[in-house]
């Protein structure tokens, strides 16, 4: 297997048995999480109808065709970096996902981050909503148990 026949999602399995299958219709996400993966690789292959397609209905609305193409064909897709998950499980109703996406736009590489909202509609999962989230090292203004800690910011702050 070469490189090119992995997944961008960065499972290291081959696309045609990771992601495609989902990307083609021929199975469901049974999590959020493998939605989100899925919804990754969609963007790295610049199929935006999938992407379009996974979107909640109470939201799709919101969402603009031609912005989403032009990020997906647009971008050198790099790398998804999952660093929390709640819930979103298959026995879950809503799961909620804090990830960045890296990717190479404009000779510059860059770095999306967002927590993601997920909730199945008619026993499928989709992508209802998100919020960016700030990245970098946030101190405590106080000390818990006498230690000062680092932490990642995404574990504090939103905007």
């Amino acid at each position: 297997m070469n490189d090119t026949n992995l997944c961008p999602c960065g499972s290291g399995t081959e696309v045609t048995t990771c992601c495609l299958p989902y990307i083609q219709g021929d199975k469901q996400p049974s999590t959020a999480l493998d939605l989100l993966k899925a919804r990754y690789t969609a963007f790295a292959r610049g199929e935006v109808d999938y992407v379009l397609s996974t979107h909640h209905s109470r939201t799709r609305n919101e969402v603009k065709r031609e912005e989403i193409e032009d990020w997906s064909k647009n971008s050198e897709w790099l790398g998804l970096k999952v660093v929390e998950v709640q819930a979103g499980q298959a026995s879950d109703e809503k799961g909620t996902i804090i990830f960045g996406a890296h990717y190479r736009a404009e000779n510059k590489n860059q770095e999306h981050w967002e927590k993601s909202f997920f909730e199945k509609e008619n026993g499928n999962w989709r992508f209802l909503d998100a919020q960016g989230v700030q990245v970098g090292t946030y101190r405590r203004p106080e000390p818990q148990n006498g230690k000062k800690r680092l932490m990642p910011l995404w574990e504090w702050e939103e905007i």
